[in-house]
């Protein structure tokens, strides 16, 4: 299969990555640097990215970003821009993709988990509960068998040693889950988690 990457430079992404091309896809890269562009947060280079990339037969979002923020803390503009990087941007790449996959190809998102109540977490389990809702709702509405699904990793294990911590999941078990929703055909509307 031929795979779009986006965010494969990330820790997650590259995982997706390098698992992806040992099962012997094709792994087309994108993020916010390298020929293949893309920012999240400008739709309009998630429209240019997917003209960029024809006949892929499957994408896959890494590059859902955030930061925890007290409900108190930051700005509104800061809480936004967060909140469309994870949340609207996302969705709007479905939308976009829609139109510009072949039939039968897949979506596979980024959501999240905070298995417990953590400071400055709030806005996260905002996005991450609208990403899993959407993608079970949209699901049905996809036309040419299309499909769409979201990982929802916790901490991964690489992320936290970088910020002193212990625990997580090891980012290549993270990155099986995102193998299964695209080579498993009857998944669809689905939410993996580890």
């Amino acid at each position: 299969m031929k795979i779009l990457v986006i965010g494969a430079s990330g820790t997650i992404g590259r995982a997706v990555a390098s698992a992806l091309s040992a099962r012997d896809h094709t792994v087309l890269a994108a993020g916010r640097s390298g020929p293949l562009f893309v920012d999240m947060a400008r739709s309009e280079t998630v429209s240019a990215l997917l003209d960029s990339a024809p006949d892929v037969d499957a994408v896959v979002c890494c590059a859902a970003s955030g930061r925890l923020t007290l409900v108190d803390a930051g700005t509104d503009e800061e809480f936004l821009l967060g909140l469309h990087d994870k949340l609207v941007g996302q969705v709007l790449l479905v939308r976009r993709a829609v139109s510009r996959l072949r039939d039968g190809a897949s979506v596979t998102l980024t959501a999240g988990v905070f298995e417990e109540p953590t400071p400055g977490g709030s806005f996260g389990v905002l996005a991450n509960a609208g990403l899993s809702a959407f993608v079970g709702a949209v699901a049905p509405e996809l036309p040419r068998g299309l499909r769409v699904n979201a990982v929802s990793p916790g901490w991964v294990r690489e992320t936290l040693r970088a910020m002193g911590r212990d625990g997580g999941t090891p980012a290549a078990r993270v990155a099986e889950l995102y193998v299964r929703s695209i080579e498993d055909t009857d998944r669809n509307g689905q939410v993996l988690t580890v």
